[in-house]
């Protein structure tokens, strides 16, 4: 069996977890889990591929919106777009600095910190696209924000077992992000 070079180990990761997103993204009819991929992508990926990923997943968002689940092509809903993909990567921003704040050693801990962080960019940049756009009032409903968070957690978990399983089978581990000094 050949073996992956670090920068290749590295983008079969962010193919991986896109693959995975998309799944998720149809399953939940447009819902890419961004906040659990930024924890995910910070806490186990370099930062340019974990930027890479969350273009990449958010791409694959788009695609499946307008191509199959036939969303309308006008200016709010490309706009939203917009909204969306600066909100991954904002979101993956906001992990990777978390991170960088705090030093804290478990996974576990690192992964939280790095949710917790991503979900609040995730969010606070989409009230913005909100307070510009409209749909305020569904962005930040407290029931809806608290079904997303839980969601998204469930999901990271999910991601996380995935991710896992996969080097216990043997598939490399992607480029881990460099530790705060």
């Amino acid at each position: 069996m050949a073996v992956l070079s670090d920068r290749g180990a590295s983008t079969l990761w962010v193919s991986l977890l896109t693959a995975a997103s998309t799944v998720t993204t149809l399953a939940l009819g447009c819902a890419t889990p961004f906040p659990s991929l930024a924890a995910l992508a910070a806490v186990h990926m370099r930062r340019r591929d974990g930027l890479a990923l969350m273009l990449l997943a958010w791409a694959a968002s788009q695609f499946v919106g307008f191509f199959l689940l036939g969303y309308p092509r006008d200016g709010s809903t490309l706009a939203w777009g917009v909204g969306l993909g600066t909100a991954a990567v904002g979101s993956a921003l906001a992990g990777y600095a978390a991170l960088q704040a705090l030093d804290y050693r478990t996974v576990a801990a690192r992964l939280s910190l790095a949710y917790a962080a991503g979900f609040t960019a995730f969010k606070g940049i989409i009230l913005a696209f909100a307070l510009v756009l409209g749909g305020l009032h569904t962005a930040m409903a407290p029931d809806l924000l608290a079904e997303q968070f839980v969601r998204n957690g469930a999901i990271l978990i999910g991601l996380y077992v995935l991710y896992r399983v996969l080097v216990a089978a043997g598939v490399p581990a992607p480029q881990q992000p460099a530790t705060a000094a």
